[in-house]
């Protein structure tokens, strides 16, 4: 079974390695083995949203859930993150900065089982292509709720000031579209 209290203890530990990041890819690799217990631990990913599973000043462990469709704005993070997906894909459009502004500059798509660490300085927008669910574990060498950084406007790459309110508020509106699809195919409209 998959123990939260366990995963941040030795997330917790792995902070102390030379390359933390690795060790905490590889500790979230051996988690994603096994999506079936993390469903059982945390329930099976079927509503949209962000759960904390542990904040601290060093390190933030997040469950999300990405509704079908839904597509998120360009952020950065300000702190090394380690990805991985247990259910479900993830798109990552990475954009890096120039003089002419924010400019895309790859990309990488996300299989359950898959695993990605970013970058300090790394700036990516976040995409479900499914008509399902995506379930994921995010792992921060920080605050993730308290550092100042950025986000940037999907259509003009205007760059703002993060807002957990305005994440929360797309996810929530890609949730009620999802709902409203559901029911249009239940009843057949």
């Amino acid at each position: 079974m998959f123990d939260v209290e366990e995963f941040v203890s030795e997330c917790r530990a792995a902070l102390r390695e030379q390359q933390a990041p690795l060790a905490v890819k590889e500790l979230l690799k051996r988690a994603l083995s096994n999506p079936s217990a993390i469903d059982e631990a945390l329930g099976v990913s079927n509503k949209g949203g962000i759960v904390p599973l542990h904040q601290s000043d060093d390190l933030t462990v997040l469950q999300i859930v990405w509704p079908p469709a839904v597509t998120l704005f360009p952020h950065d993070h300000q702190m090394w993150a380690v990805n991985g997906i247990y259910g479900g894909e993830e798109e990552n459009t990475f954009y890096r900065r120039s003089p002419d502004g924010l400019v895309r500059s790859g990309g990488k798509d996300l299989d359950a089982g898959d695993v990605v660490v970013l970058g300090r300085d790394a700036i990516h927008s976040v995409a479900n292509p499914r008509r399902t669910y995506t379930a994921a574990i995010h792992v921060y060498g920080g605050d993730f709720f308290g550092t100042p950084r950025s986000e940037w406007d999907p259509d003009t790459l205007v760059e703002q000031p993060f807002d957990v309110a305005h994440l929360v508020q797309v996810l929530a509106e890609a949730e009620a579209e999802a709902a409203t699809r559901a029911a249009a195919i239940r009843t057949g409209d």
